[in-house]
């Protein structure tokens, strides 16, 4: 493994060790730029790691919905065969700004771009096989779908983060349950009781 690879590791390593400040959770009008964003670090994505990526690279997260308000943070998924095998390209993604950080380890390997007091970009690799791969991909596409919905959930995103904009966890879980109950209904399940 060449050395710039090796420290890419233990930068990540050592970073995702220590605490990190948080960028405050803040909400701001869609911007039209975002999808371009995206397919810019697609192709750098693509170039970089394509021999671990075997279910596309997407466009995931509130930037991904056109007119919804969102943190200004380009979300990505990468599919990927398993948690193992990716691990040896966390050198790579280390050399073009990502840090690793050990968060939902039994779910994805999370990155976040370039800090997490200053993020741009949040990159999660995902067995293709889970239901976070499947979940992810069908909460946007409902969200793209049914725009009463997208409405919905903006105005639970504003709400929450003028309440929990230092604590971004508790933003995170305070959105769950919309995101279980319309993942839910983009997969045609039952509603739970």
């Amino acid at each position: 493994m060449p050395d710039n690879e090796l420290e890419g590791i233990a930068r990540a390593g050592a970073e995702a060790a220590t605490p990190w400040t948080d960028e405050p959770v803040r909400i701001v009008a869609y911007d039209p730029k975002w999808p371009v964003r995206f397919e810019e670090e697609r192709a750098a994505l693509a170039a970089l790691i394509g021999d671990w990526v075997v279910g596309g690279i997407h466009h995931v997260g509130s930037t991904s919905v056109p007119g919804l308000e969102s943190k200004p943070v380009i979300d990505i998924l990468v599919g990927i065969r398993d948690l193992e095998e990716p691990r040896s390209c966390f050198g790579r993604l280390a050399a073009i700004g990502y840090l690793h950080a050990p968060y939902r380890r039994e779910e994805m390997h999370w990155l976040c771009k370039p800090d997490p007091s200053r993020r741009t970009h949040h990159l999660h690799l995902v067995p293709v096989d889970s239901a976070r791969f499947r979940d992810e991909l069908a909460f946007r596409d409902y969200l793209r779908a049914h725009n009463d919905v997208a409405e919905e959930y903006g105005a639970l995103k504003r709400r929450l983060a003028s309440g929990l904009s230092k604590d971004r966890e508790a933003y995170t879980d305070a959105k769950t349950e919309f995101i279980r109950t319309t993942v839910r209904q983009a997969l045609g399940e039952p509603e739970s009781d």
